[in-house]
């Protein structure tokens, strides 16, 4: 019988799975009745995504075409591309992202994890809540005040971080406008800023940690030391591997907020970014094709970047974030 019944409804339906016969559509119908608040609620964040970041990605054609007042736009192929590729300017540029955005890697990335862990060796719950709400107030604010904060604290004449070094007997130090000095001055604000705040989720992993497995390496005689060698830190491995990959995939966004900022006329050729090129030859000279396919081609080179990352952290450590 189980055999005529499948074949009546293959003959009916075809080979083509039928959502409504196999209940696909009713059970959809009754979850988005049942969950109705939580779409609703999601529904905001579904048409910021999409009108922001998807519907712009048609328009990324002009990145192959020149633009006319009057449309059509003609299409040129890769000559934009071309463009860039013999662009002293944007070969500097580019230059300038790799080797900041290197810096930030090696040094920004670690610090979340070495607070996650200090944080999880605190024993005073009140003390530890102080520290975190210090630690946590610089991502509240934005780059404007950070840049302000940074331009004082550093200042030549008044600023503190001189002040210290002229007591110690050195000549003090323009590191604003010091050209070996600014890209350190965009890392360790950086850090400063977002170390608490991404110390957030290594904390959350550390906590979720089967305490069971403390107290075995505690009867085995291990120290705090050996602990968080041989229990925390492996058991936060995935969730280090995974912020790696989404970091490697930002590679060639270096904060446009942060440069626009700290940046200045002297050193502007040391810290000038994709982000910024973009902005200024876009939004400032109304080259809208060469910024398009610049920041085409930061896209691509992002998704290609995130996807090696992800075969390299799955090979070596079985772990990637799909």
């Amino acid at each position: 019988m189980s055999t005529i019944s499948e074949h009546k409804k293959i003959s009916q339906y075809g080979n083509v799975p039928n959502l409504v016969q196999d209940g696909l559509v009713e059970r959809w119908v009754r979850s988005a009745k049942r969950w109705w608040p939580f779409y609703l609620m999601l529904a905001p964040g579904i048409i910021y995504f999409f009108v922001y970041h998807y519907m712009p990605i048609w328009e990324a054609r002009i990145a192959f075409e020149q633009l006319r007042i009057i449309p059509p736009n003609v299409w040129v192929g890769l000559q934009h591309f071309a463009a860039l590729a013999s662009s002293p300017i944007f070969l500097q540029v580019l230059l300038n992202t790799v080797i900041i955005s290197v810096m930030k890697l090696v040094f920004v990335f670690p610090v979340p994890i070495i607070v996650a862990l200090l944080l999880n060796e605190v024993r005073t719950p009140g003390y530890r809540k102080i520290v975190q709400s210090v630690i946590y107030l610089p991502h509240y604010l934005s780059w404007v005040v950070i840049g302000g904060i940074t331009i004082a604290v550093l200042s030549p004449t008044d600023g503190a971080v001189n002040d210290i070094i002229s007591w110690m007997g050195f000549q003090p130090v323009p590191f604003m406008t010091d050209a070996g000095s600014i890209r350190w001055v965009v890392v360790f604000s950086e850090m400063w800023r977002s170390a608490g705040w991404d110390s957030l989720l290594y904390f959350a992993a550390i906590i979720g940690i089967n305490p069971e497995l403390y107290e075995a390496a505690e009867i085995d005689g291990a120290g705090r030391w050996q602990k968080i060698r041989h229990v925390t830190i492996p058991s936060i491995a995935p969730t280090i591997a995974t912020l790696f990959i989404l970091n490697v995939g930002l590679f060639f966004s270096t904060g446009l907020d942060q440069i626009l900022n700290l940046t200045n006329p002297v050193i502007r050729s040391q810290i000038d970014i994709v982000d910024t090129y973009v902005y200024r030859i876009g939004l400032q000279t109304g080259q809208f094709e060469l910024a398009t396919a610049a920041g085409l081609l930061k896209g691509f080179v992002g998704m290609v970047l995130i996807v090696a990352a992800h075969l390299a952290s799955k090979r070596l450590t079985g772990k990637g974030i799909w």
